[in-house]
């Protein structure tokens, strides 16, 4: 069972939880060198007897200060809290960024939010960590100010695979490229979208394969074509088996790129239901039919591979 914990949109934390080991960043797609550095976290915590909170940035400060990035996260918000809950935190500060945040000044943020609201202990950050009015606070900043203010900067060593620092960075440019068995590794998991169901044109229902219609939003686009998937409806234990097509669905001339899913031997109406689709592996790419029957054949086949995948 996941341990319950405390959400604050603020730095108006309880007296409880000042004095505690924080950590900072984004930490989209929370894969396996987050989870290095809450695993450290929680050897300090049992050794200095501290609680461990984490203080996360919504919209990802990229994508506030360029509008134009779309499809850009790992994980919507609600994943990367469910995430990071499981990591043994006692508390989660998601602040809203925005122009006003955006404008305070890096010694501002580190005497009047770190210091005076939170009075951490230990502060985990990676060395490229960036804070404050035009980028001005930095890890070397922090560390200036610790005995003033009575904190300790950790900065553990970045994990290292294939000679590559495990990055979001890197997981965004995996999944576009086709390698989802890395991301996949790389996240500790299989990658996933969360994402209400919609009502389509009922195309696939014709053809005799229902589909869920789910919108991509911000998330980063992978290789588009056809994948075996898993499928978790929201607050159900229940896990189902099926198959997706993501993109643009020429046999049809949609513009909108679009994740269509067929659910194996499942009948019900899930429209306005939230859905987590696990991307297990790739199946084909995407490809122009001539007509219905070519697709429906391609489907049957399609059926039968993301099948054997899945056992």
């Amino acid at each position: 069972m996941v341990k319950k914990i405390r959400n604050y949109n603020n730095f108006n934390i309880s007296s409880n939880h000042k004095n505690s080991i924080i950590l900072i960043g984004n930490f989209d797609g929370v894969h396996i060198g987050h989870q290095k550095l809450f695993k450290l976290a929680k050897k300090y915590k049992k050794k200095f007897k501290s609680k461990i909170g984490v203080v996360t940035f919504e919209p990802i400060p990229k994508m506030y200060f360029n509008k134009k990035l779309k499809n850009f996260r790992i994980s919507n918000l609600s994943q990367k809290k469910f995430l990071i809950q499981k990591l043994g935190v006692d508390f989660v500060i998601t602040k809203k960024f925005d122009k006003n945040f955006s404008k305070i000044k890096y010694f501002s943020f580190i005497k009047n939010i770190l210091y005076k609201k939170m009075t951490p202990k230990f502060i985990f950050v990676s060395n490229n960590f960036r804070f404050g009015n035009k980028r001005e606070g930095n890890v070397k900043k922090l560390i200036q100010y610790e005995k003033k203010f009575g904190y300790k900067i950790i900065k553990p060593r970045p994990l290292i695979s294939k000679n590559k620092i495990v990055s979001s960075s890197l997981i965004r440019k995996l999944l576009p490229k086709g390698n989802l068995s890395y991301a996949n590794k790389l996240l500790g998991r299989k990658w996933s979208i969360e994402s209400v169901v919609q009502k389509g044109r009922q195309m696939g229902k014709k053809i005799g394969f229902p589909t869920c219609n789910l919108d991509i939003k911000n998330y980063i686009i992978p290789r588009l074509g056809v994948y075996a998937v898993k499928v978790h409806r929201k607050n159900t234990n229940k896990i189902l088996k099926g198959i997706a097509n993501l993109g643009y669905r020429p046999t049809f001339n949609q513009k909108k790129i679009l994740l269509e899913v067929h659910i194996f031997n499942f009948s019900g109406n899930l429209y306005n239901k939230v859905l987590t689709i696990d991307f297990i592996s790739f199946i084909r790419n995407e490809k122009k039919f001539k007509n219905i029957n070519q697709l429906r054949k391609q489907i049957s086949s399609d059926l039968a591979r993301a099948k054997k995948k899945l056992n």
